[in-house]
């Protein structure tokens, strides 16, 4: 991991810089981290200033209708923190109300999937803890450019056709999201002064205007009006968790990630699994690699289904699903020659479809911020409250309707959450910290990018453009269960031999040129006294520093 030229394919070289870097999914919220950095502002400033802008620029991946997660190296403490600033089920919404509906699972779109936004609790829970500027100094770039509108970029554009396809009928949609009767061109400038007076009164007024005033009472009148159940008081009861993050230990370097109601110790188990392989003498290309892998995620992902919850809800046993002893019990139903079509999940007491923005920031005096923050399904739930310039997250989704599933939809609850920061320590020194967006694909990017560098020996930006699979149609939190093998989709960047010796072993292979998520990465070289960033080309991202 600490080669800095590579052998590798990569779009570009590895971006460095002294005094700090950012590295998000679009060029103005990085040069926007990097100006607040240059202002004075620490990485957790820059991080909010440059979410905020990607609220205007990215709708289709984020917004304060949306959750947050985050992890912060603090330099002065030596440590990482973990913030988990997802929202909860709205009170007057039941499990019999929906029995009574007839639902089998919550629909994606309308009022059902709408949970509480957490984002901007985060923003302020970070910022109490960890922010030196003026909220108000950090939300200036995102009003202006809210108020003067900014060129729409060419892959957000086509997402944005995409998702209007799905939710142009749904309340004040359009308003909002059609100026002129259609979605912005790639390259067309789109405003949002209704978004730009939000900001200001978070600004002006604090997580207070979002949660109890103003902004509070507009949602509860617009959600009565349209169907949801979202209320005054499930936002005035709203508060994030600060959480210690959990990790594994992958060949000597610690990797961390937030505990559930997300995803993020599926990274861990699938690591552990992993490190029983010699995968470094395999290489990337190598279909055994390409086989340990899809069946180590087929088997985390067993357990994910069955045991990730809302530990305020539910016993999640994660000191044990992510032990080493329990990755040695679950490897030996691991074929090295044969894809699994049905698992079980493990016992502890023996023991994809999401739009989403990830972006890390650094700054001179060694803090850094791992964030990722989404609505869900790119542009959300569909409801609109065009007067307040966002969209509200279909998060809710993702619960269970099954009465004995500790995901099970309940009042007040944290639905399953697929989005998930990630950190890497060694020797308790920070090294990095990077994301890849994408719902389901999340966990097996993380996975595929710590082992193209650490097995692998690439540099952070060959890691993120290197080819990627992603494994479809593994049993869910919701309640799907695998019953055929689930889909190997695969990039174009691997050779057809590939594809005959994976279907050899019992894949379904196919071949995709979407959905293999999104890439932003920092590492800290402590010998050099410098950042390096990367972005990847699949996404319409920069990292820059100074």
């Amino acid at each position: 991991m600490d080669r800095p030229f590579g052998k590798f394919f990569a779009t570009r070289s590895v971006v460095a810089a002294k005094n700090g870097m950012a590295a998000t999914s679009h060029p103005l919220a990085t040069q926007t981290a990097v100006g607040v950095l240059r202002a004075g502002g620490s990485a957790t400033d820059a991080a909010i200033a440059a979410n905020a802008v990607l609220g205007l620029v990215e709708p289709t991946g984020c917004g304060v209708g949306g959750d947050l997660f985050a992890l912060v190296w603090d330099a002065r403490a030596r440590k990482l923190a973990g913030l988990n600033a997802s929202g909860r089920s709205p009170q007057g919404l039941s499990l019999e109300v929906l029995h009574a509906m007839g639902l089998e699972q919550i629909p994606p779109y309308g009022p059902l999937p709408v949970s509480v936004p957490g984002a901007v609790d985060g923003w302020f829970a970070l910022h109490e803890t960890y922010g030196q500027l003026s909220m108000a100094d950090v939300l200036a770039p995102a009003i202006g450019y809210a108020r003067q509108g900014v060129p729409v970029a060419e892959i957000i554009a086509g997402y944005w056709a995409h998702d209007a396809e799905l939710l142009a009928d749904f309340p004040n949609f359009a308003d909002l999201y059609l100026p002129g009767g259609r979605t912005p061109r790639a390259g067309e400038s789109f405003a949002n002064p209704n978004l730009a007076d939000t900001y200001q009164a978070l600004a002006e007024g604090g997580r207070a205007a979002f949660y109890e005033g103003r902004i509070a009472r507009r949602i509860d009148e617009f959600m009565r009006a349209n169907g949801g159940y979202l209320r005054y008081e499930d936002l005035a009861a709203h508060r994030s968790n600060w959480v210690e993050p959990v990790s594994t230990c992958y060949r000597g370097y610690d990797v961390w990630e937030i505990p559930p109601n997300n995803q993020g110790i599926t990274v861990l188990q699938m690591l552990n699994l992993l490190e029983g392989y010699d995968i470094a003498a395999l290489g990337p290309q190598n279909p055994d690699y390409l086989h340990l892998f899809i069946e180590a995620k087929k088997l985390a992902f067993e357990d994910r289904a069955r045991f990730y919850a809302d530990p305020d809800h539910a016993d999640v046993p994660v000191e044990q699903l992510i032990s080493k002893s329990y990755a040695l019990e679950r490897r030996r139903l691991l074929n090295p020659q044969r894809a699994a079509r049905e698992l079980a999940y493990g016992e502890p007491g023996v023991l994809n479809v999401g739009d989403t923005v990830y972006l890390t920031v650094a700054d001179s005096a060694g803090n850094m911020v791992s964030l990722i923050q989404s609505n869900f399904r790119g542009l959300g739930s569909g409801l609109t409250v065009a007067d307040l310039g966002f969209g509200f997250q279909d998060r809710g989704e993702l619960f269970s309707l099954d009465p004995q599933h500790p995901n099970v939809y309940a009042p007040g609850k944290r639905p399953f959450h697929t989005i998930i920061p990630a950190f890497v320590t060694r020797d308790g020194e920070p090294l990095l910290s990077f994301g890849v967006m994408g719902a389901d694909m999340q966990p097996q990017g993380h996975v595929q990018i710590l082992v193209n560098l650490i097995d692998f020996g690439m540099n952070l930006q060959e890691a993120g453009d290197a080819a990627r699979l992603r494994h479809e149609g593994s049993s869910s939190p919701t309640g799907s269960k695998m019953r055929d093998g689930g889909t190997v989709l695969l990039e174009s960047g691997f050779g057809n031999d590939v594809v005959t010796e994976l279907a050899r072993r019992g894949h379904q292979v196919a071949r995709a040129r979407d959905g293999f998520g999104g890439y932003q990465a920092i590492r800290w070289d402590a010998a050099q006294r410098a950042y390096f960033g990367a972005s990847e080309s699949r996404k319409d991202g920069q990292a820059a520093g100074y």
